[in-house]
């Protein structure tokens, strides 16, 4: 008996371990069947992740999907919370087999096969949290997290990504990603895709952010230029 716990135990320090190694961002370089060269970016948190892919030169979004993922062995198991090219696939328990290196990532029995470009470091924010609410006139206007229709972010240690959606309609609202610093309480985003205005890649953004009783308070203006207060709580 005393032999089977530690086998087990070993077992689960094993499956822990190596899904650790895929908390981060990865990429993914490619010319498409038309002859565009192409990005492909994961963000790892903990438990979520979201793919999305877009135009190198011009920022043009094409697609994005993700949700939460488990990790056995090689056998990675997702459960989609958003797809933009097929949202019947919203609610679907999907699983492949990946063979996983310290800086590269592949799917088994694909062409595909991804480079590491952080492991969840240096970004203070590193996680997936979800929009709670907002301070409108100095006053906090907080909304349920549990319901289906949700706005996501989720950060590696240089990479971000938004994303709204609603896992009951399977609705895709939105979503744009690149990259980010937080300095000194500054946090700022280079945005590289956005799916509602192309023309926004290539813009950068500067907000305040404060952790304040666990939450992620978020403070500036948008990429319209309207002032916000943001308010974003870690994602279990």
């Amino acid at each position: 008996m005393k032999k089977i716990s530690i086998l087990m135990f070993l077992l689960f320090s094993f499956v822990s371990m190596n899904g650790q190694k895929l908390v981060g961002a990865w990429e993914r370089i490619y010319t498409s069947k038309n002859g565009q060269e192409l990005k492909s970016i994961v963000i790892f948190s903990e438990n979520y992740q979201t793919i999305s892919t877009y135009e190198l030169s011009s920022g043009k979004f094409i697609s994005s999907n993700g949700g939460s993922w488990n990790l056995k062995a090689n056998l990675m198991s997702e459960t989609v919370e958003f797809d933009t090219e097929n949202n019947e696939r919203v609610g679907d328990k999907i699983e492949f087999e990946i063979e996983l290196k310290e800086n590269e990532l592949s799917i088994v029995d694909s062409d595909m096969i991804f480079k590491r470009i952080d492991s969840g470091k240096p970004g203070k924010l590193q996680g997936a949290w979800l929009m709670s609410g907002r301070v409108r006139d100095g006053k906090k206007q907080l909304r349920d997290v549990n319901r289906p229709r949700k706005t996501m972010k989720i950060l590696s240690g240089t990479r971000f990504q938004w994303i709204a959606y609603n896992t009951e309609t399977k609705q895709f609202m939105g979503t744009g990603g690149g990259t980010y610093t937080t300095i000194n309480g500054e946090y700022k985003e280079s945005i590289d895709f956005f799916s509602r205005d192309d023309s926004k890649a290539g813009i950068e953004l500067k907000f305040d952010y404060d952790i304040i009783d666990n939450e992620w308070n978020h403070q500036g203006f948008s990429s319209k230029g309207d002032p916000l207060h943001e308010i974003w709580i870690k994602r279990n």
